[in-house]
């Protein structure tokens, strides 16, 4: 069985065993800073999405730095974090199917829940699960902004599905969403900025539908971290649910250059087979390359060019090329969420020395 306590605080980064998922404390401490004086001047608020960071300890820390709570991808990501102590949780995905509603209304209990729908059969659903087990559950509509996935289409179809939610018992409409996740990763400024302001648009323009049927709207939740900036300032919205901010990654440092880099992996060269090259224990089972290969961010001259399931294979150049067996590098993920997600724990360190080591509770929670 895979222990972590034998890591104990105060050990060299070069002394801990590979590959490790390395945070940068500092570096996160100010980039949740950042993020959290952004929006102390707006009307909209920060609601971080625990799918990055999969931990209640570091969902605590955005809490405590302002942010009125998370949002979640899925119902095990939420128990996770209510049992972490947090209270304001909204899971921004449909919950469909008997045994995900029940959890959903254990939870109930434990936090001011709010869920995602865009089908009046799921709203009947949930009514009926919430009246049994007597508990308020708060509902948001989705609202298909543009990037066509799940979602209702804006105007009169939103407003005429906010109107059953709110005849529906156990149920509270709250308001609406809308995700510009086809502007996140768009590099040009302008043109981001550009299309994110169009889904926007549709979305508070649904807004006013929706009142003009009569019903209030409390929340309109949209963002992410690669339109933190345009949708925090957009008037109308409420909350921003952006996440990939508190460490960053390779794919959205072509986007965004507001925060810095908190999270790498660190990897051991296993073998030096011949001139120019490198073999680490690095592979696809440590970390993701849905986005792109990973870059090697230490040492200077070594890239990082495949990965196999257990292998990472480096050309080197320059002082790269002094690299022997036992020697560590470290590398930064294309996609920090997919990597947080295969790894078990966080390996915390300030200055280049362990500070703490914490559970990923949240990993693999995607039911």
């Amino acid at each position: 069985m895979e222990t972590y306590n034998t890591f104990l605080p105060g050990t060299p980064k070069e002394k801990l065993d590979t590959p490790a998922l390395l945070i940068d404390l500092p570096v996160m401490e100010a980039n949740i800073q950042k993020m959290a004086r952004f929006f102390q001047d707006k009307p909209a608020k920060l609601r971080p999405h625990f799918k990055t960071v999969k931990s209640p300890i570091l969902a605590r820390k955005q809490v405590e730095a302002g942010a009125i709570g998370i949002c979640c991808a899925k119902v095990g990501e939420a128990e996770v974090a209510a049992e972490g102590g947090i209270v304001d949780i909204f899971i921004t995905n449909q919950v469909i199917g008997p045994a995900k509603i029940a959890r959903l209304m254990s939870l109930c209990r434990l936090a001011d829940m709010k869920v995602a729908v865009d089908d009046p059969k799921n709203v009947k659903e949930l009514s009926d699960a919430a009246v049994a087990a007597g508990v308020r559950l708060g509902v948001l509509v989705e609202v298909n902004t543009g990037m066509a996935r799940c979602g209702v289409e804006p105007g009169k179809a939103t407003a005429e599905l906010a109107k059953v939610i709110a005849r529906s018992p156990g149920l509270a409409f709250k308001g609406i969403m809308g995700y510009e996740g086809h502007c996140v990763n768009i590099v040009d400024y302008e043109e981001r900025a550009n299309k994110t302001t169009r889904s926007l648009k549709l979305l508070l323009g649904t807004k006013a539908a929706v009142e003009k049927a009569g019903l209030p709207v409390e929340m309109v939740s949209a963002g992410g971290t690669g339109t933190y900036m345009i949708t925090g300032s957009y008037p109308g919205v409420t909350e921003v649910e952006a996440g990939s901010y508190v460490f960053m990654d390779g794919a959205y440092r072509k986007v965004l250059h507001d925060f810095e880099c908190a999270l790498t992996v660190l990897t051991t060269v296993i073998s030096r087979p011949r001139k120019g090259i490198a073999i680490c224990d690095l592979g696809r089972k440590s970390i993701s390359n849905d986005m792109g290969m990973p870059t090697v961010v230490y040492p200077k001259g070594a890239t990082l060019v495949g990965l196999s399931e257990e292998h990472g294979h480096l050309e080197l150049a320059g002082e790269a090329e002094q690299l022997k067996a036992g020697d560590k590098i470290e590398v930064l993920p294309s996609h920090g969420d997919t990597t947080i997600n295969i790894h078990s724990h966080y390996f915390a360190m300030r200055n280049g020395v362990l500070e703490a080591v914490w559970e990923i509770a949240g990993r693999g929670r995607f039911r």
